[in-house]
């Protein structure tokens, strides 16, 4: 029975309201009595059972809830036969509630809309070859699967055969399509716009890297901060408090209409909500620009963060080295490309694809006799020349002679934060190329607004030469610069850092950079989606997205203020009530009560504003 008359309070509500406008109608235009007492009897009475049921629900568990109040409130009035009052507070107190819950929601329609999202069904590859539609539940790792033309990717996988573009907003938070096309990755929940791909299905399930989105974002919203902690623990005896004010004003006024109003005025439902609203709709605005914020205190903990740590490659720079500068001594330059590209063409090492992209199409010569010097670079035979590619040691172990002019360049080329890349033929230097990682494209800009959001010292640790990073540093106006810097050496940094006082956040890339990322205050890994960037850290930004890390600090701030707002509207009102009752003669039950579940719609909209928050 209880559970029957709890599923049906919406229709109670509305039953409610007919019966208070039906009395009201009777006594102003019919001047009926009965039917005024009859219809504020029935709908207090109505009103009053969802309410006692979950008073009674409460105070099993040992909590006096605000449900408890109001039913003593309720049940006082109703015995001093004040019909009109205890109809009009459970009808108000029954309306907030459901407008509390449709409010409510929307804060929450980001882990609704990334759920909707949720592939269903997959086209599977059979034994025969022909394709079947099956549920992606019975999806397995290593079964090939078929996405046609605006089907959801059922799975994290790897394109087969097939080209065409797909929506990665779900993962990404950015609408533009990507290509997709043999060998690319492709992630579960995201959109093939046009063309139609052939999969092998890598990670299925929860597995996915939707799914581990998913579950993050639903464990963030359902995290609590330590001021949430507080107020719950802070409204646990502020109600039986209320509780016990009401009846001392009793004893002292002998004033039971006075001490009813007390328990309605007091009731804390604006400030037991106000802050889990703005925390939900926080993460719920991170969710969608692709910002996963894991829960309260993080938001908490970031928004105070003074000091950011940078890892270098892969975060301040794209991760993909080019060269920036070359210097060219030999007359046959062309024949000369061609035997460092046909060199450079049997290596893996990124330097070796930088070059070979710079020097574009070529004929390949036969390599012979290729010998690896470790650390230094190759030597090896093309066409019947000894060439030599690598670095100022392998020069010097070749005896190539270098002039002046080169050797001026070399110092150039260096103090610009370029890896060098030298090319000797029979012992004679022909070509000097400068490699290095570009910046990411908006970086400063974004440095600059991390500042203007409080960040006070911006910091980069890298394992590359010191030259490199003091470079880096220079171009984006970063405070310090640290290079040649191993992970141990750049957790002990962090350590030293927090030792005098600094809020910490580190920025990696999730995998080299872990231990950073778990001892710094805040963890922030530039994810592209990765397991070891959603596990290790507290904020992931996905695709690897450095524009997001000024909207994310944003928003951390945003939500604490937002928050703050909300206790003080939530307190001030109580306050305002309470004063209201004993110095004033306006104020009685049906009044608090309205201008209690007012409180809460203002908290709970003022809470939403944070889904449309932006970075100005």
């Amino acid at each position: 029975m209880q559970g029957f008359i709890l599923s049906k309070k919406n229709q109670i509500t509305l039953i409610s309201a007919i019966l208070i406008a039906t009395g009201f109608v009777s006594i102003f235009a019919f001047s009926n009595e009965d039917v005024f007492n009859l219809a504020f009897i029935t709908a207090s009475i109505l009103g009053l059972l969802p309410i006692a049921i979950q008073a009674y629900q409460a105070l099993r568990v040992k909590v006096v809830s605000i449900d408890v109040l109001v039913t003593v409130a309720v049940i006082g009035a109703f015995l001093i036969k004040n019909y009109e009052e205890s109809a009009i507070v459970t009808f108000l107190f029954l309306f907030g509630a459901l407008l509390e819950q449709r409010t409510l929601n929307k804060t929450r329609s980001a882990i609704r809309e990334l759920t909707e999202m949720a592939p269903e069904k997959a086209l599977k590859q059979m034994p025969g070859g022909e394709y079947e539609e099956i549920d992606v539940d019975d999806v397995e790792e290593g079964d090939i699967l078929l996405v046609k033309t605006g089907a959801k990717i059922p799975v994290d996988g790897l394109v087969l055969t097939g080209e065409g573009y797909v929506n990665e907003a779900s993962i990404t938070g950015e609408s533009v399509p990507v290509n997709k096309k043999k060998d690319s990755k492709v992630f579960a929940g995201t959109i093939l716009e046009n063309g139609t791909l052939q999969i092998l299905a890598e990670r299925v399930g929860e597995d996915t890297t939707f799914g581990k989105i998913i579950e993050l974002v639903e464990e963030a919203q359902d995290s609590k901060s330590a001021a949430e902690r507080f107020i719950d623990r802070f409204s646990r005896y502020y109600t039986p408090a209320v509780l016990l004010l009401s009846i001392l004003v009793w004893l002292l006024s002998r004033d039971i209409e006075l001490a009813i109003t007390i328990l309605v005025l007091g009731c804390p439902g604006a400030l037991v909500i106000g802050v889990p609203v703005s925390n939900v709709a926080g993460i719920g605005n991170g969710a969608r620009k692709g910002v996963l914020l894991k829960g309260s205190e993080v938001i908490h903990a970031f928004s105070k963060v003074d000091t950011m740590v940078f890892d270098k490659t892969g975060t301040l720079t794209i991760g993909n080295p080019e060269v920036a500068e070359i210097e060219v001594y030999a007359d046959n330059a062309g024949e000369v490309f061609a035997y460092l590209a046909s060199i450079e063409n049997e290596s893996d090492h990124p330097l070796a694809r930088a070059v070979l992209e710079y020097i574009g199409d070529v004929d390949f010569y036969t390599v012979e006799n290729t010998h690896v010097v470790k650390g230094s670079g190759i030597v090896a035979y093309v066409k019947g020349h000894r060439v030599a590619v690598g670095n100022l040691a392998l020069m010097e172990r070749e005896k190539v002679h270098l002039s002046e002019k080169a050797r001026s360049d070399i110092l150039r080329f260096e103090e610009k934060g370029n890896s060098l890349v030298l090319t000797a033929v029979d012992g004679e230097l022909k070509i000097l190329m400068g490699i290095r990682d570009r910046i990411r494209p908006g970086v400063k800009k974004d440095l600059q607004r991390l500042k203007k959001l409080g960040v006070k010292n911006l910091v980069v640790l890298s394992g590359d030469n010191q030259g490199t990073v003091d470079t880096v540093a220079s171009e984006l106006g970063l405070t310090e610069a640290h290079g040649n810097m191993l992970p141990e050496g750049k957790a002990a940094y962090i350590k030293e850092l927090q030792s005098r006082g600094r809020v910490v956040a580190f920025v990696g890339d999730g995998v080299n950079d872990s231990p950073s990322i778990a001892l710094a205050d805040i963890g922030i890994a530039m994810g592209g989606g990765t397991d070891v960037a959603i596990e290790t850290s507290d904020l992931v930004l996905m695709n690897s997205d450095f524009s997001r890390l000024p909207h994310a600090l944003g928003l951390a701030k945003a939500t604490v203020k937002n928050m703050r707002q909300n206790i003080f509207i939530a307190v001030g009102v109580v306050l305002f009530l309470m004063v209201s009752v004993f110095f004033s003669e306006w104020m009685n039950m049906s009044i608090g009560m309205l201008v209690h579940e007012a409180s809460i719609l203002v908290v709970i909209l003022n809470g939403m504003r944070l889904l449309s928050y932006r970075l100005r």
